[in-house]
């Protein structure tokens, strides 16, 4: 393999606790740095910063349906000789400025397809794209019991085989993938140019498509005081996430660390309802329920 047990992989601190779950299952180390504040997303200068001669990888989290800033990520894996790895759970489509889409800007990439991604089936399933054709055979292998002939197993792997049924309904899915997140986009623009209250921070959004919003997160000082009153009047949103991965049980060696962006963005997020069969005048009426917010 390009990795061996122990090497250090660069990971966002603000991220679902999966993408670094996936790392230390993999028996590598993870070691978290700060998000840019405006994107969310993975710092470049922090990776720059955690870089040692152990680190061999980093992990590229599009989050929120947004790309992270992969020129500047690709240029210091180039300059350190370090692998690229997208999670791309949440950016099924986004398209990077020089054309090419999440899960075509590393070494390999992971999506999701849970139910509520922009590209969901109706039960849990993934993928894993690369074009490496040495890691997909391995991959290939690793989810069928380590097998690629049938009872001879050169891998200790795991049973991740994706179902037809699943896959059929993905594969009808697809097609409308790029008309939804058009949708997605467009509710997205309503919110930035209706919600006028300056106590509301409204995600960074350059006007393209590499932010596929697989989610619309707003931040306020007064969050849940915020989600509160929007409940009160009927509109039921989400937090993600309510709690740092360098916070929980899981990573308890973590927990005295202090990653002060982290913390201050996810007491402050807060997920507004945003989906392609989402009803105008439901939008339209949480815009208005934000400006009257005081």
């Amino acid at each position: 393999g390009k990795l061996r047990e122990g090497d250090a992989v660069i990971v966002p601190a603000n991220t679902y606790i999966a993408s670094i779950l996936a790392v230390s299952h993999s028996g590598l180390r993870p070691v978290p740095v700060e998000p840019d504040e405006k994107t969310f997303n993975i710092s470049p200068e922090a990776i720059a910063k955690a870089i040692t001669p152990d680190t061999k990888a980093i992990l590229a989290v599009h989050l929120y349906g947004q790309l992270a800033d992969m020129e500047a990520i690709r240029s210091i894996s180039e300059k350190y000789r370090l692998l690229i790895i997208e999670d791309a759970a949440q950016a099924h489509g986004a398209v990077h400025a020089n054309g090419k889409k999440a899960g075509n800007l590393g070494n390999a990439a992971a999506f999701s397809f849970y139910p509520t991604k922009n590209l969901g089936a109706l039960g849990d399933a993934g993928a894993v794209t690369t074009n490496d054709d040495a890691l997909a055979a391995i991959i290939l292998k690793l989810r069928n019991y380590g097998s690629a002939t049938r009872y001879q197993h050169e891998l200790t792997g795991y049973n991740h085989r994706l179902d037809e049924l699943q896959a059929a309904i993905l594969n009808v899915k697809l097609s409308s993938l790029d008309t939804d997140n058009e949708t997605r986009i467009r509710m997205a623009k309503a919110y930035l140019t209706g919600i006028r209250n300056p106590g509301i921070t409204l995600p960074r959004y350059s006007g393209g498509s590499d932010h596929v919003f697989h989610l619309f997160v707003i931040r306020s000082r007064q969050r849940d005081r915020l989600q509160r009153f929007l409940l009160e009047h009927g509109v039921e949103t989400l937090v993600h996430y309510p709690v740092p991965p360098h916070r929980q049980k899981a990573y308890a060696a973590w927990n005295r660390r202090s990653f002060p962006l982290t913390e201050k963005i996810h007491e402050e997020v807060l997920s507004l309802p945003l989906h392609p069969v989402m009803d105008p005048a439901e939008l339209k009426n949480i815009i208005e329920l934000l400006n009257a917010y005081s």
